[in-house]
């Protein structure tokens, strides 16, 4: 019997300490594969408390919304940015620039949180998760061009501390500025634990992120809650962007690095997204841990080596996560709200010279991609440029497939393509192989990739297989597709091999119609899974995978059979790619965030959306210069969440069945209900 109770006491103690369990793996990982000397401890301490004040921002607006919050850094970079003009351009007292822009950073969460996340109330957490990222990139033009108010063009800078104070450990020097960091991000933290434990706005809080509509029914002011929770976020985002300015410096005129913000997610998922002490703990070991690796590598392998290691705490953070006792509404959240082009009503086919009308407008758009080389009207430059909008139609269409049609939101699609980029160009400059042989063995090779990243997705959606695949990518471009870490990475010039042999494609018209045939292939293959049972029961899949699983579809091996069609996609896509511009370049962290939201833009799940979200992203890209590009790709995400759900080819479907309806009823043809016609159809698997 005492045995019994003492086997009690210690699983009560294990669960009683456990939240310190990763936080000291990792800080005991940093101390046995990278040691440092006590100077970098500290500066790792002081590199935590940062990352800890973006994680906190990004757990309250969880615990308020339920949703990850991938704006976090760019919500306190805008008034952090114009605290250090007002500071540094205008000449304005330290204390009272901080204190104005505090004001301004607590309002611009406010109006973020009233004019763009109201919106999306009723929608899925997802949906409003992709929101953000498009928050993000607005956000960070106004950052851009902030300082243009102050005729400033700065690119970094570094604000010093309104108080002298300097003290040595080792070779390391710390000043005001690790002294305002190591005081007042533990301060504001503690603020914000005591805000949420013992106040009613802190059970208010947590009330309206458990049953918003219970909590309304209570009484409880649900929408000025959140808007409360999204200002105190945003002045924390400021404050940690505002304590590094002084310590790293802040990039006035530039965009924010991923690394914080993935530092910020490994904290939360170590976390759980729940367990505020580990995530903060986490925070700071995390900071011990990069402080680490930078002590003992070079300048120029150091952050990938960090963003990479970041990226696999997050998987594994992820994959090892217990599901009991942690709230899981988004992870039953899919893209199936975001909407779908409709098709043609069955009614209005019978028109006069609708199928000749469509016929004809299928053929115009063939013959403007196959006659463009030829047209006389552009130059080279542009030829090769458009050759680029045929493979990021593919990559697109490989997301049609994951999240269009299966409902699986992926961030890290260019892992997929840089793969097959990789594994193409060595195939065909070191093995000698036909380029069209392997192209299809990196489509393979992509396939498999995807799957490996698809099994432990299994057991995770939503938000947390965003997060999950864009941790995998970082891994995958910063370190393994890394020449720098692997020599078997193609860095030189990558020859363009005849056709089977036979058919010589050096010429950039001639790669152009490389590209065109990949595409055209891919359409057919895609078209053919659409309308085959594959696609439709994927389809299922997004709509309800309870009801699918009801009726005997084999979830597991259909989510998998989707990661493999797009991985394979993708590679084949990343191989044309680095042969048509003959060379392997790995892409920036974070690039497929905007190619997701191209795709978006254009129309996830269609091939028309996929073709249009290439052009509208890769014309938004080579013809619009500097910030302009994350505006086009910030508002138009926005727009297409917020007005047309279906994207560009969805409003264009609208438009088109709007005038369809007024000439069918100078016929006397009126559209019926889609479910009739769906009863009345003679295709018994419709």
């Amino acid at each position: 019997m005492l045995g019994g109770f003492a086997v009690f006491q210690l699983r009560a103690a294990s669960q009683r300490f456990s939240w310190v369990a990763w936080p000291a793996i990792l800080v005991a990982a940093q101390q046995l594969l990278f040691p440092a000397p006590a100077g970098s401890f500290v500066s790792g301490l002081v590199l935590g408390s940062i990352t800890a004040l973006v994680a906190l921002a990004m757990y309250l607006v969880y615990r308020a919304n339920n949703v990850l919050n991938f704006a976090a850094g760019e919500l306190g970079l805008l008034p952090a940015v114009f605290a250090m003009l007002l500071i540094l351009e205008s000449g304005w007292n330290w204390y009272l620039s901080f204190f104005l822009a505090l004001i301004c950073a607590a309002f611009l969460g406010v109006a973020t949180e009233f004019l763009i996340v109201r919106r999306f109330f009723q929608s899925p957490r997802l949906v409003l998760t992709v929101a953000t990222l498009g928050i993000a990139e607005l956000l960070a033009v106004f950052a851009l061009y902030l300082p243009a108010w102050w005729d400033s063009y700065v690119q970094s800078q570094r604000l010093e501390a309104p108080f002298g104070f300097r003290f040595d450990i080792g070779s390391r020097v710390f000043d005001g500025d690790h002294l305002l960091a190591l005081v007042l991000g533990p301060m504001a933290i503690v603020a914000v634990a005591v805000l949420l434990r013992r106040t009613r706005i802190g059970i208010a809080v947590r009330a309206s992120a458990e049953l918003p509509s219970r909590a309304g029914l209570l009484g409880i002011p649900v929408k000025s809650v959140q808007s409360v929770v999204w200002g105190a976020a945003t002045v924390l985002a400021f404050l940690a962007l505002f304590l590094r300015s002084g310590v790293y410096g802040l990039p006035i005129g530039g965009s924010l690095g991923l690394l914080l913000l993935l530092r910020a997610l490994a904290a939360l998922t170590l976390g759980r997204l729940q367990h505020l002490p580990t995530i903060i703990c986490s925070s700071f070991a995390l900071g011990v841990l990069q402080e680490g690796i930078v002590w003992n590598s070079q300048a120029n392998e150091a952050e990938a080596k960090m963003a990479a290691l970041t990226g696999l705490i997050i998987v594994i953070g992820l994959v090892f996560r217990r599901t009991r006792g942690v709230r899981s509404a988004i992870d039953f959240s899919t893209w199936q709200a975001v909407g779908h082009a409709r098709p043609i009503p069955r009614v209005f086919l019978e028109l006069p010279g609708l199928r000749a009308s469509r016929v004809l407008g299928v053929l115009v758009v063939v013959g403007f991609f196959v006659g463009f080389p030829y047209w006389g009207l552009f130059g080279t430059t542009v030829v090769v440029r458009m050759g680029l909008v045929l493979m990021y139609a593919v990559i697109m269409l490989s997301l049609g497939i994951l999240t269009g049609w299966s409902g699986q939101l992926s961030l890290g699609q260019m892992a997929f393509a840089a793969v097959g980029g990789a594994t193409g160009a060595w195939l065909t400059q070191q093995a000698d192989i036909d380029f069209v042989a392997a192209t299809v063995l990196a489509g393979c090779t992509g396939a498999l990739f995807s799957l490996v990243v698809g099994i432990p997705a299994l057991r995770m959606r939503g938000t947390y297989l965003a997060v999950t695949t864009l941790a995998l990518e970082l891994t995958m471009i910063q370190y393994f597709l890394n020449p720098q870490f692997f020599s078997w990475v193609p860095i030189e010039r990558i020859n363009r091999p005849p056709l089977f042999g036979r058919i010589n494609w050096d010429s950039s018209q001639a790669a152009y119609y490389v590209c065109l045939v990949t595409l055209m292939l891919a359409c057919v293959a895609v078209a053919g899974l659409k309308n085959g049972r594959i696609g439709r029961v994927l389809i299922a899949l997004r709509d309800n995978e309870i009801a699918a699983a009801a009726y005997g579809a084999r979830t597991a091996q259909l989510k998998l059979t989707a990661f493999a069609i797009s991985g394979f996609l993708a590679a084949v896509a990343g191989s044309v790619i680095a042969h048509h511009q003959q060379s392997f370049t790995v892409t920036p962290a974070g690039f497929s965030v905007v190619v997701f939201i191209g795709a978006v833009v254009g129309g996830l799940g269609s091939i028309s959306g996929a073709i249009l979200g290439s052009l509208y992203w890769n014309g938004s890209w080579y013809w619009l210069q500097g910030s302009w590009r994350l505006l086009a790709t910030g508002t138009g995400v926005l727009i297409v969440l917020l007005i047309a759900p279906a994207g560009i080819v969805g409003l264009w479907a609208d438009l088109r069945n709007l005038v369809l309806r007024k000439i069918g009823a100078r016929f006397g043809l009126q559209e019926s209900d889609p479910a009739e016609d769906l009863l009345q159809s003679k295709d018994p698997e419709r």
